[in-house]
């Protein structure tokens, strides 16, 4: 009898794999479901955002798992970004990881996915993000859907830095001609000239004079710094920057530097702007009228030196101007350096105030006194003074008493002799005794004397004798009377008598001589007899005057 815990059917020994191979089918056919059903690279969807992260924006296209899109796709230019939590994302499928995770792309007239987005793009001049993936010869490899090639003068970078600095970055660009397969060429500086030109056009519509903004120094020259506005260079002259002269902006300025400037003028038509950094501050002129008046001694430092002057800051930001000519009582300035040198102190004397034109005169003689404030005493005629010869001309000799005052020897009071020029008896350098012959205290002019000062024979003549003395001499003239006393002393003769006419009779004269003879006569009898003198003779004189201080001699017939 069979043994009724046994089975009356024995199982099939194939049933058994059959089972197995079922099993496997529905289990591979259930894990390859999703990916036979789910999004594949390319598809074109629309998501919710429903994440954001540092690196990717997570988005949600009805997936067993959220999908990233990288958060540099959904930033503006300026960096802002575009979505938040909720938005709608339009998307397209990149990839899919081994894990299953979908890697998406937002998807958008600006991200062409292929040629035919290319030449949708390309027919409406649209603006398309483009990845650098190279460098290549004569520029650079590009991905937008397609593989391009941008030319390095239309990428907007020169140096070979700022082009390594490109590759893997996305750009935005515009495409050259109509794209065709391996045939898309792109312009990155296009497009950065029109943002430029948009940037510039609505920083000029929004600026207004006299508004305080913020800029970057984005260069430097000799006139000032270009200042960028936002899109916009303003330039900042050298002369706003500070209120004390400032030879080189790169001195106060660097490339780079964050400033606030105000707006000073604005000229929309030819879209130029000018700003200012010292209007910021105080004016330090304000007021200068009531601080610094004519005549006040001041203390400054030499900022700087021209041929015609130094400038001197006598206060922070105030500046005064001294002339050459204000330099020296006697010196003949050409260059103001030959007195003074950038950063030397000196002392002054204001010698006008100009608030309006901001101009100060200033005088750096006047600090040390006028030589000529008691010249009447110093140098009345006959003082003998002595001077160093600096200067010789044709018609005398210029000597220099003192600091600041000078007298000229005319060459006819050099000496007794004829000279044809005054270098025959002295010479540039030589120290003179001279005596002031005449003082003009206005003109600042000194006349003097050197051959008066010299011993001549008259002198030695007049030291000899004396009035009433007895001489012999020589008649050198008859009327008026000079007679030679000596070898080269001559004395005049005030009696000599001028020579006797004759009249021939029966003429005129002689009719009127006849008529007046009585009256001469008359007249004869009161004056003091004349004598008649032949020149050429040797008679005896009597001396009748004796000048030492003139050099005069006068005689009488003895």
């Amino acid at each position: 009898m069979a043994d009724p815990t046994l089975p009356s059917t024995p199982v099939a020994p194939a049933a058994e794999p059959a089972a197995e191979a079922t099993f496997a089918d529905l289990l591979a056919q259930y894990g390859a479901e999703p990916a036979a059903h789910g999004p594949a690279p390319g598809d074109r969807l629309t998501g919710r955002v429903v994440k954001i992260t540092a690196d990717a924006v997570l988005v949600d296209i009805g997936a067993k798992a959220e999908a990233m899109v990288p958060i540099e796709q959904l930033r503006d230019a300026e960096g802002q970004l575009q979505v938040a939590i909720g938005d709608s994302l339009p998307v397209v499928v990149e990839s899919r990881d081994p894990d299953g995770n979908l890697k998406l792309s937002r998807l958008s007239p600006d991200r062409p996915r292929n040629l035919e987005d290319l030449k949708v793009a390309y027919e409406n001049n649209l603006v398309i993000w483009a990845k650098v993936t190279g460098i290549i010869k004569g520029g650079f490899a590009v991905s937008a859907g397609e593989r391009g090639f941008m030319p390095q003068s239309r990428s907007g970078v020169r140096d070979a830095g700022e082009m390594y600095k490109l590759v893997g970055q996305e750009v935005r660009c515009r495409i050259v001609r109509e794209p065709q397969k391996k045939n898309l060429i792109l312009d990155r500086r296009v497009v950065i000239e029109e943002e430029e030109e948009q940037a510039r056009r609505a920083t000029l519509e929004r600026l207004r004079e006299g508004d305080r903004v913020r800029g970057t120094v984005r260069s430097l020259a000799t006139y000032g710094a270009f200042v960028d506005l936002g899109g916009l260079d303003a330039l900042l002259h050298v002369s706003d920057m500070a209120w004390t002269h400032l030879p080189d902006p790169g001195k106060m300025l660097a490339i780079g530097d964050s400033v606030e400037v105000v707006v000073l003028k604005i000229d929309a038509a030819k879209r130029r702007v000018s700003v200012g950094l010292k209007q910021l501050l105080p004016d330090p002129w304000t007021g200068v009228a009531e601080r610094f008046q004519v005549g006040q001694r001041v203390r400054g430092t030499v900022l700087r030196t021209t041929d015609f002057g130094a400038f001197v800051e006598i206060e922070p930001g105030i500046e005064g101007l001294i002339h050459v000519s204000e330099m020296s009582w006697s010196r003949r300035i050409r260059k103001a350096e030959d007195v003074v040198k950038p950063g030397d102190t000196v002392e002054c004397v204001i010698l006008q105030v100009n608030a309006e034109q901001r101009r100060i005169g200033l005088g750096l003689k006047q600090a040390l006194g006028d030589p000529w404030e008691d010249a009447e005493t110093r140098y009345a005629p006959g003082v003998i003074l002595e001077g160093r010869v600096r200067n010789l001309q044709p018609f005398g000799a210029f000597l220099e008493i003192a600091e600041g005052v000078d007298g000229m020897v005319h060459i006819g009071d050099l000496s007794e002799e004829r000279l044809k020029h005054p270098s025959e008896v002295v010479k540039i350098g030589d120290t003179l005794r001279v005596v002031v012959l005449e003082l003009d205290r206005e003109k600042r002019r000194l006349r003097l004397g050197l051959k008066q000062l010299a011993p001549t024979p008259a002198d030695d003549y007049i030291q000899a004798h004396a009035v009433g003395d007895i001489v012999s001499g020589r008649v050198l003239r008859a009327y008026p009377g000079r007679v030679e006393l000596a070898e080269g002393v001559e004395a005049a003769c005030p009696s000599a008598a001028p020579p006797a006419r004759r009249i021939e009779e029966g003429t005129l004269a002689a009719k009127l001589a006849a008529v007046w003879k009585p009256a001469q006569a008359a007249s004869a009898a009161v004056e003091t007899p004349r004598l008649e003198l032949k020149p050429g003779s040797v008679r005896r004189f009597q001396i009748s005057r004796l000048d030492a201080e003139h050099k005069a001699i006068e005689v009488e017939p003895a």
